[in-house]
């Protein structure tokens, strides 16, 4: 069939899904959103505050952005809304010389978001859905705001004032991910790809240290599967094909998550040589299970691969979706020659956002730092206070606890000095005050784990706990 008749017949099929859907959103259940009140409802300002409230210490050399991204609806939210769809807002904090210059927030420039606020959108080109809500990037010395499954990523000036929707300058053909990860040897940066109209593959693409698409490899699929992570090794790049897939059910009873638990999608893990093809991949079986973040991957000395993975036992299982029963730390050990995964649990405590030393991505690491969730699932992180941090030499768990009320997010590993250990560092993150509804940017001194924090900077509003960030160092 000609190209063109195709396209035409997949318009008319896809309004035609459109229209079922929008008809059956209405009978949705209309009960508020629990991602869009209490500890996560929205910001409604952007903010430009200066010269910020600093207590105690910042470490001298600790210059430069930390960034975060996270869903923050611009007008309030609808039947069907998921918490992963949400308009996307970044918030940034800038630190020099021991102070901390500014704080600014912005929403991501989308066309919706244009129509909400009365406003122009962002310029450049569009892919699909514009919406952009998952992380902060580094790829070519550029940040980059980036989410999966759909739209390009979004260029971010300096100061979050100007923002540009940029295929890496054109290079970038297909969809991108919220996760993409730099192999600190070569500056690379890679990405498992999907796109939620593609069913029967996914990419892998990686983005030069100049910032340009040089490799875009399909890798075929079944199902749809939904990727929202991924790891590199020395030797491959992992993708991890689970059981949630795309599910027409769901878009046609009007959700506009179209992912659910594909009990019929076989659970593996691919080993893709870095360099090799789709025909290339080596196929490992695991038990059914789903995975949001990856902490690290390495190849060991024996062929294998040790990968560790926050793990879920099933996730979106119900109708309406949700994540059902928390994630736990766990690490895996992929062997290509018996074409199977064996799973540990390092930690059965429920806990996300698994971070390390950047340097050693894709090579053997110690320290995993992790977030607490709650265990029954609360959507408000009730009793979410704690950080861990895990020594995968000795087995050992420590804990950093911010006290009653006070919820941590993801928190970032940042190296004390270019040649700094493993462990020498910082880590930084927000904690939101739920009593006061204040948010301080707390820095911890990663050897002294569970000591106060070495300084903290006061946020007198409430940042929602959103996704992802990282910290961007001044150059």
């Amino acid at each position: 069939m000609p190209n063109h008749i195709a396209a035409t017949l997949r318009a008319a099929a896809e309004r035609v899904v459109a229209f079922v859907a929008a008809c059956n959103r209405v009978r949705l259940p209309g009960a508020q959103n629990p991602f869009v009140v209490g500890i996560h409802a929205p910001m409604r300002e952007e903010l430009t505050l200066r010269d910020l409230p600093v207590t105690g210490t910042i470490p001298a050399g600790l210059d430069g952005r930390y960034l975060k991204m996270g869903a923050n609806p611009a007008r309030p939210a609808g039947r069907g809304h998921d918490w992963f769809l949400g308009d996307g807002m970044v918030h940034g904090l800038a630190i020099e010389g021991g102070r901390a210059l500014w704080y600014r927030n912005r929403w991501i420039g989308s066309r919706a978001v244009a129509r909400a606020l009365g406003r122009p959108a962002a310029p450049g080109p569009r892919r699909g859905d514009d919406t952009v809500n998952t992380n902060v990037v580094d790829i070519g010395g550029r940040a980059f705001a980036v989410v999966e499954a759909g739209s390009y990523p979004v260029a971010l000036s300096e100061d979050l004032e100007a923002q540009r929707y940029d295929p890496f300058d054109g290079t970038l053909t297909g969809s991108f991910t919220g996760h993409p990860h730099r192999d600190p040897a070569t500056g690379e940066t890679h990405a498992i790809a999907y796109d939620g109209r593609v069913w029967d593959s996914v990419r892998h693409v990686v983005v030069s240290s100049a910032g340009r698409v040089v490799r875009d490899v399909s890798i075929p699929v079944e199902h749809g599967p939904c990727i929202h992570d991924c790891a590199i090794t020395e030797r491959y790049a992992i993708v991890l094909d689970l059981p949630v897939t795309f599910s027409m059910r769901a878009v046609l009873a009007g959700h506009r998550f179209p992912f659910r638990w594909n009990p019929a999608h076989c659970a593996r893990v691919g080993l893709l040589p870095r360099d090799g093809t789709g025909a290339d991949i080596a196929w490992c079986a695991v038990e059914p299970c789903f995975v949001f973040h990856v902490a690290n991957a390495y190849d060991d000395a024996d062929g294998r691969v040790v990968l560790d993975v926050i793990a879920y036992g099933t996730v979106f299982a119900s109708a309406g979706g949700g994540l059902d029963a928390p994630g736990r730390l766990e690490r895996w050990t992929v062997d290509p020659a018996a074409g199977r995964v064996e799973r540990q649990v390092i930690d059965p405590a429920a806990q996300e956002f698994p971070r390390l030393d950047e340097r050693r991505f894709g090579r053997r690491h110690r320290y995993v730092y992790t977030v607490s969730v709650p265990e029954d699932g609360n959507t408000q992180l009730v009793g979410a206070t704690r950080l861990y941090k895990h020594d995968l030499e000795t087995g050992g768990r420590r804990v950093h606890a911010f006290g009653s009320d006070r919820v941590p997010g993801e928190f970032v590993f940042v190296p004390a000095t270019p040649e700094a250990g493993e462990d020498e560092g910082w880590l930084v993150g927000l904690v939101i005050d739920t009593s006061n509804e204040t948010t301080d940017f707390a820095i911890l001194d990663a050897r002294a784990f569970e000591a106060p924090p070495v300084a903290t900077i006061r946020l007198d509003h409430r940042i929602p706990p959103g996704f992802h960030g990282n910290w961007f160092p001044r150059r």
